[in-house]
């Protein structure tokens, strides 16, 4: 049971990788996952192909009682449907015992926003005096100007960029490659950052990365966060913020200033029109501000 298990989850990887075109950091998150359950059914004595909804049913409501958030349970049942989808698709069972299977209801999340003016905060924050002063100026308006992901922005080459068109290549989630254009604050705050990056020493194989640690390595994920939220902190913005902030910020701008949703869709990457259509839940939400403030029938009422 236990080699023929091993045999499924390889396949179930495998069709992850070729098939769905998963990104290395998404693959190992339905990886984790995955285990997760796998280590349940362990614990229940049960075979991956023997399980019914019940079953699923008990594992979820474990999810909850170990203190998981439900963000979190979402994710880990959307990748226990995933698995399952796979199996009845290659053969391995005639049924899909998750068709029922319910995930807790998430209340809308409407992710935090900077407005322009305080991105311009967090950048005039920055030590320019420390040697990594530029760089960081031009990491939060790359993020912001280009919208990028995170995992987006520390794999940037300077072989994608091309600035006298006025554009950034950006490899995506899926492999998928997508063209943003680039605003003449970003190439300002590149081309300062640029003059020191030229000083440094580069390890080799990492001369193509656009930003370096002071070792001479690409940056992580980590680095960036972490980076981010001492900014905000110097910047004395009381918003909980992350690099996805400044994403979420670069969207909401856009719309705000009268771009097509679909427009946005694409500069993000976003494969759904539906995951796009989040910011108009936020510019809805400025806009009912404003009227309540602004219009003469609500005046000298409280608003709710």
């Amino acid at each position: 049971m236990i080699e023929r298990r091993g045999d499924i989850v390889k396949n179930y990887v495998r069709f992850l990788k070729l098939e769905r075109n998963m990104s290395p950091n998404t693959l190992e998150a339905y990886q984790r996952d995955l285990e997760k359950l796998l280590a349940f059914l362990k614990r229940e004595d049960k075979d991956v192909l023997d399980v019914q909804l019940e079953d699923l049913q008990t594992f979820a409501a474990g999810l909850h009682d170990i203190g998981i958030g439900p963000r979190s349970q979402c994710r880990i049942l959307s990748g226990v449907r995933s698995f399952y989808r796979f199996l009845l698709i290659d053969g391995y069972r005639d049924n899909d015992p998750t068709e029922l299977l319910e995930s807790p209801a998430l209340g809308e999340h409407l992710p935090e926003v900077l407005s322009t003016a305080e991105v311009d905060q967090l950048e005039a924050s920055i030590d320019l005096s420390k040697w990594e002063g530029h760089r960081n100026r031009a990491i939060i308006e790359v993020l912001f100007s280009c919208g990028l992901r995170v995992s987006e922005l520390v794999t940037l080459r300077l072989s994608n960029l091309y600035i006298e068109e006025g554009f950034v290549r950006v490899n995506g989630k899926g492999a998928k490659e997508r063209l943003v254009p680039i605003s003449s604050r970003a190439v300002k705050e590149l081309d300062l950052w640029f003059d020191d990056r030229r000083q440094m020493s580069i390890k080799p194989g990492e001369e193509d990365y656009v930003f370096l640690n002071r070792r001479g390595g690409h940056l992580t994920r980590t680095m960036i966060l972490i980076m981010i939220k001492q900014q905000a902190e110097a910047a004395g913005i009381s918003k909980t913020i992350s690099p996805h902030t400044l994403r979420h910020s670069f969207a909401t701008a856009l719309l705000e200033g009268g771009a097509d949703l679909r427009a946005i869709q694409v500069m993000l990457g976003h494969e759904s029109i539906g995951t796009t259509e989040i910011y108009t839940h936020i510019d809805t939400t400025t806009l009912r501000k404003e009227i309540l403030e602004h219009h003469p029938r609500n005046i000298g009422f409280s608003q709710k």
